[in-house]
């Protein structure tokens, strides 16, 4: 009979911790995941849309001009400037590299690559927003889901069972009651699972810009106004 008792009593606490580090296992997973989207997220913000702003930069060269940008496309804080390297010739020449240029005439070849720099951006842009938005329903999830498991599993509840189960609490049987003693009090803090920290404290959250053709008249302005400002600037000698 007391073989049956410990093997019983193994059984319970076999059942017991499968259960807790089982769910456990399941959130730090979706915890190191979301971390590891949202260094993929910064990576497409740095590479794609930084890469988009810094050959608009080298464009426009203007800070007025630059602002007035911003103020067209309410794309919210100005990102990724540096006044050197909208007006370095070596790294203009490096940003526009390789880029495809079209138009027959250097004021054509001007505006054209603009346009097509804006359409690129307006694309990495809707991008970076859709995965800022998982990322946010990421979270909501894995806040729920921890909520959901300290409903389920009370450490502190859950360690004074298995003392009763060996005799050793002065209550027999109950599943809920307060431990006389610190230690799983203890174990639960060290072990407490915490949301990792929402996206919005790692990454910026872009508004979506306008398409082109919304504000072309605008953009056409503003590329007219920041050609007078290139010299000899050709796009097609680069």
């Amino acid at each position: 009979m007391e073989d049956f008792a410990k093997s019983l009593t193994f059984e319970v606490k076999k059942e017991i911790a499968d259960r807790y580090f089982g769910f456990r296992k399941i959130i730090e997973e979706d915890s190191d995941l979301y971390q590891r989207e949202i260094i993929d997220t910064a990576l497409m913000l740095e590479n794609k849309i930084g890469f988009d702003l810094l050959r608009i930069y080298a464009l426009l060269q203007d800070d007025e001009l630059i602002e007035e940008f911003y103020t067209l496309t309410s794309l919210g804080e100005v990102l990724f400037f540096d006044s050197y390297v909208s007006h370095s010739p070596t790294i203009r020449k490096r940003l526009f590299e390789g880029q495809p240029v079209r138009g027959f005439f250097r004021k054509s070849r001007f505006r054209n690559m603009f346009f097509d720099v804006y359409a690129s951006l307006y694309d990495h842009v809707h991008d970076y927003r859709r995965q800022l938005a998982s990322l946010v329903e990421d979270h909501d999830v894995i806040e729920e889901e921890i909520r959901l498991f300290y409903q389920k599993n009370d450490i502190s509840g859950i360690m004074l069972f298995l003392r009763n189960l060996e005799g050793d609490a002065s209550t027999s049987g109950s599943m809920s009651g307060t431990i006389t003693t610190g230690g799983a009090i203890s174990i639960e803090k060290k072990m407490r699972l915490h949301a990792p920290q929402p996206v919005e404290k790692f990454l910026p959250v872009l508004k979506e810009i306008p398409e082109a053709s919304s504000i072309k008249r605008e953009l056409t302005a503003l590329v007219r106004k920041a050609y007078k400002n290139q010299g000899n600037f050709d796009l097609k000698e680069l």
